[in-house]
């Protein structure tokens, strides 16, 4: 700290303080604006990142941990929620609150999986949170057919696979009743099985089209 009452001390001249204000804008304008090098692009910071930081909606609290789920009424939000917490316990540090990890996923990342804004911030986001992250989820076949993408210990990996089994099945044998009732509906259901339906389906096609 300079002590103003030294004898040493010598005040800032006109000059040099109006050189100081300069580089402080200067730098403050590259910390919030975009760069481009090569194939990278960082984009501008907005207010809204700030919004997103310290007063995030609904599943934003989450945010930093990668991709987001923006329905949050769909069937995807509610099966992939419960994994989203489990990385939550994992990943956040008891001591750390979670505005600061989004302030580093933003700061840091770019508000991005893939994109790097600062070097020293995105390491200490993936130091504090373990390299736990949730890269990215959608649908391949059918939109029952969920695939689920994440970087974590290897009970949260097979939570995730379960998820997608479980979803998997779900929806196809939701495919499978609408189809046997459509033929019969009378028919009688019982959950739990693909593969009962399926046999349940094909004789109900074979007795509609004998050979």
């Amino acid at each position: 700290m300079i002590n103003k009452h030294s004898k040493f001390y010598k005040p800032p001249t006109v000059r040099e303080r109006l050189k100081s204000l300069k580089d402080m804008v200067i730098y403050s304008i590259l910390f919030w604006k975009g760069r481009s090098k090569g194939m990278i692009h960082t984009r501008n910071l907005e207010w809204s990142d700030l919004r997103y930081i310290f007063f995030p909606k609904g599943f934003e609290r989450y945010g930093y941990l990668g991709a987001q789920i923006w329905n949050e009424e769909s069937v995807y939000f509610k099966a992939l929620y419960p994994l989203v917490l489990a990385l939550d316990h994992e990943a956040k540090p008891k001591w750390c609150p979670r505005w600061f990890l989004r302030f580093l996923h933003v700061f840091g990342n770019d508000k991005s999986i893939v994109r790097v804004r600062n070097r020293r911030l995105s390491n200490l986001l993936s130091k504090l949170t373990k390299g736990i992250g949730f890269w990215d989820w959608k649908t391949k076949w059918q939109d029952y057919d969920l695939r689920i993408s994440i970087v974590a210990p290897k009970h949260l990996q097979d939570l995730a696979g379960w998820i997608e089994d479980g979803f998997y099945s779900r929806g196809r044998q939701n495919e499978l009743v609408e189809k046997i009732q459509a033929l019969d509906p009378d028919a009688s259901i019982i959950w739990g099985s693909i593969e009962r339906f399926e046999k349940q389906l094909e004789e109900l096609e074979e007795g509609l089209n004998p050979k």
